[in-house]
């Protein structure tokens, strides 16, 4: 249903709401997205996420293997909600980096290796596990030469295994290569925030401290080199040792091994660069095949708006012509027309008879609100700018965010649906409590048995305790308030009014050669066209560690999205009336819900044929798990974009015509 204005007194509420939740949430929030410079000799230290693989999707902390400490103790960094839900944890580490001076550095030297030690860095390496590292926000980036072609990958891998030998080697010597650009003041004020937060500068003594570099680029270049452990366990942390050439030779390198002590060591070199701050991100967004990405869309766009033309143009035709004839006649002709004729006249007082299950419609409706407004704002903010990818995590803490927030339209478009339909504000609050728990109940036990998977594995993606209950707690405090006010203001509300009058007796459906869910299930097909090209973008990025930023193409593809998801369930709709079909309900929502169907489909396909790799029962399950919150997700808000559709039409249809 379409929402009313809301009072002066309710924005006030939301506003203050909104102030609430940014300052709990700036509890969240992870310095170092803003411009930093750096003063020649200044000491920066980097950072190490999650370790994460292709093949399996279970991060884990980078201290489950016997890596170098940082002297003064592991420490974690703050982390926004989507960094935590999405498994990063970002801890401090030992490799300091002293700006514009170039050295070659020892770390430590590790104790004997145990056999688990030895185990597990093993099974790391053959799962293709990867050490993912920061300097000053930026992600390490790695390239590699595969069948002649030039690879761009972020981070390391732990280790390696040669073909036809059966040792296994770990990298312990890292090639840092930092690219700054030269900043000088210019006595204008700039704010920035570095590691250490906010800073404002002002004065003319600042303005000369201003000069100095920034870090527009981060590259790492690993390899294995085999160490005396003797000699090495005399150095200390951060003494200059020899710089090495990564051997070729097996022979040099560092094998794993029972009893065996690895030492660390990493070489430093600054490049002076002309790429500026506010380019740096633009290496790790090269995306591969991004010409076909952009014909490819560009054919869907033309195709989609082809289809759509034709379906609209021969829709106003056929419903224009119906019309006219039928307002010509005068009422004795329309009784022996309605006698002689089939269609969805004849339906005239069954059309808006009480649905089945029209408590779930309901909810499912006012859920399905929330989510394609979160996505809709989502997806504009992010097609904006606002959502950098230097804010990890800040995509899905948005959304949550907003999910949060638009309870109110949720509470009102479930409960003022269930007043046009039932014709009254009796349940009011139980309509509304189901909408706030239906979608966050499925998504709650989903994510509890995939957190059990990840709890058994150890792995560091498990969402802890305490976050588990602080999303509760939004979602208690925020979410169910905010749609209990949206439901009581629907009941405020003036409800539509049918046009017709409904019968007491209801009509009979004739019987059809084919099952009308067929019809269904095949108009899904046209929805999923307009955007499976985006979804395997999405897929990768999610599931291959790719970036993904052409949000601009992902909001014309979710408006053309709308567009067909109105357009296939409005002729659905009139196809079910016209062969006398009355329960059109809930056809029209699972007509353009469907998608969701071929999605989840899609999902799987994506899984037999481009994640190959992916290993073991545990990562299939959740990889599914979270394919099937998108497809429910999907399911919700696309089926009611076609059931407000379907209304308003069906609505209008019969308004226009002439009732005695």
């Amino acid at each position: 249903m379409a929402l009313s204005l809301i009072s002066r007194g309710t924005y006030g509420l939301l506003f203050t709401f909104v102030i609430l939740i940014s300052q709990f949430c700036y509890g969240f929030y992870l310095p170092g997205s803003y411009m930093h410079t750096y003063s020649t000799h200044d000491e920066i230290f980097a950072k190490v996420n999650s370790l994460t693989s292709i093949e399996t999707e279970l991060p884990f902390s980078y201290y489950s293997l016997p890596y170098c400490t940082p002297s003064g103790g592991i420490k974690k960094s703050a982390e926004n909600l989507g960094e935590l839900l999405m498994g990063d944890q970002i801890d401090n580490s030992p490799y300091r980096f002293r700006m514009n001076v170039n050295e070659s550095v020892f770390l430590c030297t590790t104790r004997a290796l145990s056999e688990h030690e030895v185990k597990l860095l093993k099974q790391r390496t053959h799962d293709l596990y990867q050490v993912n590292m920061i300097l000053d926000n930026l992600p390490a980036m790695r390239f590699a030469y595969q069948n002649g072609h030039k690879v761009q990958w972020t981070g390391f891998p732990v280790g390696y295994s040669p073909p036809n030998v059966d040792d296994v080697y770990i990298i312990n010597h890292l090639k840092f290569k930092v690219f700054i650009h030269e900043y000088e003041g210019t006595g204008v004020q700039i704010i920035g925030t570095g590691e250490e937060g906010m800073g404002v500068i002002s004065t003319a003594e600042d303005e000369k401290k201003a000069s100095g570099y920034e870090i527009v680029g981060f590259e790492v270049s690993p390899c294995s080199v085999k160490y005396d452990p003797e000699k090495m366990a005399k150095l200390h942390q951060y003494d200059e040792v020899p710089s090495v050439n990564c051997p070729l030779d097996l022979d040099k390198s560092q094998v794993i091994r029972e009893q065996e002590r690895i030492s660390f060591t990493y070489e430093v070199e600054f490049v002076k660069s002309d790429t500026k701050w506010p380019s740096r991100w633009d290496a790790y967004l090269k995306m591969e095949g991004a010409r076909v990405h952009w014909f490819s869309i560009l054919n869907s766009l033309m195709v989609i708006f082809f289809l759509a033309g034709i379906v609209f143009v021969i829709f106003l035709r056929t419903v224009r012509r119906d019309l006219t004839r039928y307002e010509e006649l005068d009422k004795e002709s329309q009784a022996q027309m309605n006698e002689e004729l089939s269609g969805w006249k004849l339906v005239v007082g069954d059309v808006f008879r009480e649905p089945n299950h029209p408590k779930l419609l309901c909810v499912m409706i006012g859920d399905g609100v929330q989510i394609m407004g979160m996505a809709v704002v989502t997806i504009i903010f992010a097609a904006l700018g606002f959502m950098s990818p230097a804010s990890r995590g800040m995509l899905l803490t948005g959304m949550i965010i907003l999910y949060l927030f638009l309870g109110t339209g949720a509470g009102y478009a479930g409960v003022y649906l269930y007043r046009v339909i039932k014709g009254t504000s009796e349940g009011w609050r139980s309509i509304s409590w189901s909408i706030a728990c239906f979608f966050p109940g499925i998504v709650f036990v989903i994510l509890t048995v995939l957190n059990f998977l990840l709890w058994a594995n150890n792995s560091s993606g498990a969402i802890p305790l305490s976050l588990y209950f602080k999303l509760i707690s939004l979602w208690f405090f925020i979410s169910v308030p905010l749609t209990l006010i949206g439901g009581y203001l629907a009941t405020r509300a003036e409800p539509i009014q049918y046009p017709v009058r409904t019968n007491q007796i209801a009509r009979e459906i004739p019987a059809r050669k084919y099952p009308s869910w067929l019809l269904v299930l095949g108009a899904g097909t046209l929805p999923f066209g307009t955007l499976f090209i985006e979804l395997f973008f999405i897929l990768s990025s999610i599931w291959l560690g790719r970036f993904y930023y052409v949000f601009g193409f992902l909001l014309v593809v979710l408006l053309l999205l709308v567009i067909v998801c109105a357009e296939v369930s409005v002729v659905l709709t009139y196809m079910h009336l016209c062969v006398e079909d009355w329960q059109w309900w809930w056809k029209a929502f699972y007509a353009s819900g469907s998608v969701s169907l071929y999605v989840f489909l899609y999902s799987i396909n994506y899984l037999v044929f481009e994640l190959q790799s992916l290993s073991g029962p545990v990562s299939a399950t959740l990889y599914l798990g979270y394919s099937l919150i998108i497809a429910v997700a999907i399911l919700l808000s696309t089926g009611t974009i076609g059931f407000v559709t379907s209304f308003y039409f069906v609505h209008y249809l019969f308004s226009s015509v002439k009732i005695d």
